[in-house]
């Protein structure tokens, strides 16, 4: 996707109009928000489209001069040769930074991961996945708070329920969503024979309570006494939460804190991502071809990856790539290579669509 010089101007003239704007001091309440929000949007795509027609302009200068100086006109020759080589690289930046943003990308995400086929094991390699994308987190600076855990009697989680917070946490981690499958000899497992088990993993964006309106009038709350094995702990009160939201049918349980308002706050914050989540669904609808186009479709039932620990490697199926490096991926560390891959890979098909 090429650029004229015309719409690299309107991009320089919006970006410097809204600089002047927020710099007036003129700007309050929503205005003020609106125009931080453009800024931010913007300015990447701004700070693109300067380095291109900087760049276009210092090679047609250089490419109009006519120098008798042999020399000098090597010199020019040479930083010719190398604008005409660093210009596409920055001509494909800044086509990236103008693909069309998810409006979720920059929000914090609510991380759910459920133990599938395969027992206790299932749920010892939830954990293993829960650990995987804390130390990513951890890496880049994020903040993981446990919301909830359904823990297994050999300590692995049966459901776990994370928020995790920090700058562009969903535009990183959406693309993780899906069944993940694990390729391994269980600690259960005295024949040595390998056994495949799977965990569900989905990541959904966190709105803001202006995003998902919630009445009261809507919402069944039932409290009780938390109990039964695998929860983290069990609570001698009735301070354990279950809220249905009766339009979408959403039931959403939380317990692990003794406090039931405590509980009730974490329990509204699921609810409001999975609403929030369910709007964005059915707004895809309407964009289904295009959205086929794309890495994955964020089905949870999607088969996405595949850890195989006799083999070291770690498959991800979308984009048939193969990494011999199991340890470090599950360390965190080496995730951000398939989570990069991933996001390249998006890019591609979207600009190949643009294109078309």
């Amino acid at each position: 996707m090429s650029v004229s010089d015309t719409r690299l101007a309107q991009i320089a003239s919006r970006f410097a109009e809204l600089e002047a704007r927020l710099a007036s001091g003129t700007l309050e309440g929503p205005d003020f928000v609106a125009a931080s929000r453009d800024y931010a949007e913007l300015e990447p795509v701004a700070r693109a489209a300067s380095d291109v027609a900087l760049m276009r302009a210092e090679l047609a200068n250089l490419s109009a001069l006519d120098e008798a100086d042999p020399e000098m006109r090597a010199l020019a020759e040479e930083e010719i040769a190398r604008l005409r080589q660093d210009l596409p690289e920055a001509e494909h930046r800044l086509a990236v930074a103008m693909l069309p943003r998810d409006s979720a990308d920059l929000r914090p995400a609510m991380l759910e991961i459920r133990a599938g086929t395969g027992g206790d094991e299932a749920a010892l390699f939830a954990a293993d996945l829960y650990r995987m994308y804390e130390r990513y987190a951890a890496e880049r600076g994020w903040r993981v708070e446990m919301i909830s855990a359904n823990a297994s009697d050999i300590g692995g989680f049966k459901e776990v329920v994370a928020n995790i917070s920090g700058q562009g946490v969903f535009a990183k981690l959406k693309f993780e969503s899906g069944v993940h499958r694990v390729q391994r000899v269980p600690v259960t497992e005295s024949g040595g024979r390998i056994h495949t088990s799977a965990a569900t993993v989905a990541v959904l964006p966190e709105p803001d309570e202006v995003d998902v309106q919630i009445e009261d009038k809507d919402l069944k709350i039932d409290l009780y006494r938390a109990s039964g094995a695998g929860w983290l702990h069990v609570n001698t009160t009735d301070s354990a939460v279950r809220i249905t939201h009766l339009p979408s049918g959403i039931v959403v349980i939380q317990q692990d804190e003794r406090s039931q308002h405590k509980n009730r706050a974490k329990a509204m914050q699921v609810l409001r991502a999975r609403l929030y989540e369910k709007m964005r669904e059915e707004a895809h609808d309407a964009e289904a071809e295009a959205r086929k186009a794309m890495v994955g479709s964020g089905d949870r039932s999607e088969r996405i990856r595949t850890y195989n620990f006799p083999q070291g490697r770690v498959t991800d199926h979308r984009i048939n790539l193969t990494l011999h490096r199991l340890p470090e991926i599950l360390e965190g560390p080496g995730l951000g290579e398939l989570i990069d891959a991933l996001i390249a890979e998006d890019q591609a098909k979207r600009l190949a669509a643009m294109d078309a």
